[in-house]
């Protein structure tokens, strides 16, 4: 993590704003803000501002930092306190209506470059480039779990 850009006590529900997290979600910071420019939810307005204070924060602690290397690493959508309101109901009770709130959290990360390396085979020096996959990089692919293979009915009868 580099930066990290927090908002708390957002006026909307989080499972609301948990619809847009898939969307940008280890995408490319540049190419989220244009994601949530044309997502026509009104989540897209909370996270373009969160995104950029994150940017923001960045491009603060390191310098010499560039926009188009950072990654959404880590986006998070928590519960925040309800606000309680009551409107009438049948037979003269009164029903609670919950406006929810709720605290968001977004984390930026420096996207990895490959780094060339020397390795000496027969006596001569060979520049071997090594690529380094991250998560939000093009081409990543999760480790999966092996799959149980589970006896047939026919093995079952034997």
């Amino acid at each position: 993590m580099i930066a990290k850009a927090s908002l708390r006590y957002a006026r909307i529900t989080p499972r609301k704003f948990r619809q847009i997290i898939p969307l940008i979600k280890g995408e490319r910071a540049e190419y989220a803000m244009a994601v949530l420019a044309s997502v026509k939810k009104r989540a897209s307005g909370y996270a373009i501002d969160l995104l950029k204070s994150a940017i923001a924060n960045a491009k603060r602690i390191q310098h010499d930092v560039v926009t188009s290397d950072l990654y959404i690493s880590n986006m998070v959508a928590s519960g925040g306190p309800m606000l309680k309101r009551y409107r009438a109901a049948s037979m003269g009770r009164a029903a609670m209506i919950k406006k929810r709130t709720c605290h968001i959290t977004l984390e930026l990360d420096v996207i990895k470059k490959p780094v060339a390396e020397t390795v000496n085979l027969k006596g001569k020096e060979h520049r071997i480039r090594t690529r380094v996959k991250e998560h939000g990089q093009k081409g990543y692919k999760p480790k999966r779990s092996k799959a149980i293979e589970l006896p047939k009915p026919e093995d079952q009868k034997k």
